[in-house]
């Protein structure tokens, strides 16, 4: 039986998977590793709560030895735009918080999963079905940080026989968490300008394609992932997932399937658009789809349904 820590369980992923692993493992077996003093309600009343700085190494230990931890999903980081604002607390947790992980792992023989993201690509990466295994010379801070990590995981799996493993996140599209300051969070804001606005400007080019999944998908790539047996895994960090490509007008006309008056708008932000260009128009994560059974089961369709009703009723109800 597995003894999980989520550290960053506060957080856009984290807010969704605690609950997930809590159901899946029981509710004691999961600890939320959150970095504020008053946790969220949710979190604090289903399960144990920890307050952790993942750059504390001291602050990891005594969680580790009291809920024997063996498990640990690391989910501490500063996303992309948010990480360009302040690139030395970017590397601050992402790679200090993560060193520090990986440390603790190797002493008290945990499995670490530390998700890396498209932002781990470059210009020079090939856009169209990115390979698995391609050049990696990402132009921010964060996407620096995902490489680097990615690297440290693999010599720490290698070194000291941690067992880690990861996967490259495209964007994810969430009903329960609001955006967290990444380049592709338009595909988030704009379901909820449709439906309390109609309107909707866009910080990015119609016609700039990124990778996306939905949050149901990317809380099931990270437990598959950390479910299946080792010995089928050749890619440990980090395997390309994704479950569709679009671009802003894509979404905008699936949008008014349901709400046919919407309008989008284009102002265009120079920064998000720059990462957004470095950035695959579409992953190859075939590896995954081989190594672990990877299976996405949403598509932009689906995703727009679920959305558009889930906050409908979230306005109606005044939330």
């Amino acid at each position: 039986m597995k003894n999980i820590l989520v550290i960053g369980a506060a957080g856009q992923i984290g807010s969704e998977l605690t609950p997930e692993l809590r159901k899946r493992y029981g509710h004691t077996r999961v600890v939320a590793g959150i970095h504020k003093t008053i946790p969220p309600r949710e979190l604090f009343e289903s399960g144990p709560v920890e307050i952790i700085d993942v750059t504390d190494k001291e602050q990891l230990v005594p969680v580790i030895r009291k809920y024997k931890i063996d498990t640990i999903y690391n989910l501490a980081a500063l996303l992309s735009v948010v990480g360009e604002a302040n690139p030395l607390e970017a590397w601050r947790v992402g790679m200090n918080g993560l060193l520090n992980v990986l440390e603790v792992s190797r002493e008290y023989r945990c499995a670490v999963f530390t998700p890396s993201s498209i932002g781990a690509f470059g210009l020079s990466t090939p856009l169209d079905n990115t390979p698995q295994d391609t050049i990696q010379r990402p132009q921010t801070m964060y996407g620096i940080t995902k490489v680097a990590g990615e690297l440290l995981s693999d010599y720490y799996f290698k070194r000291f026989g941690v067992d880690t493993r990861s996967v490259r996140y495209p964007g994810i599209i969430s009903n329960v968490t609001p955006p967290g300051g990444g380049t592709t969070d338009y595909a988030v804001e704009i379901f909820y300008a449709a439906v309390k606005e109609k309107r909707f400007t866009c910080p990015l080019h119609p016609k700039t394609y990124l990778d996306m999944m939905y949050m149901p998908d990317a809380l099931e790539a990270a437990v598959q992932l950390m479910e299946v047996d080792p010995s089928r895994l050749k890619h440990r960090n980090a395997f390309n997932v994704t479950a569709m490509s679009f671009c802003p007008e894509m979404i905008a006309a699936e949008i008014r399937r349901h709400i046919p008056d919407f309008e989008i708008h284009y102002q265009i932000d120079p920064i998000k658009q720059s990462i957004a260009e470095s950035w695959p128009n579409k992953m190859d994560d075939s590896c995954a789809r081989e190594e672990w059974d990877w299976d996405p089961k949403y598509d932009l369709p689906k995703v727009t349904e679920d959305m558009l009703r889930v906050i409908k009723k979230k306005v109606k109800g005044g939330e």
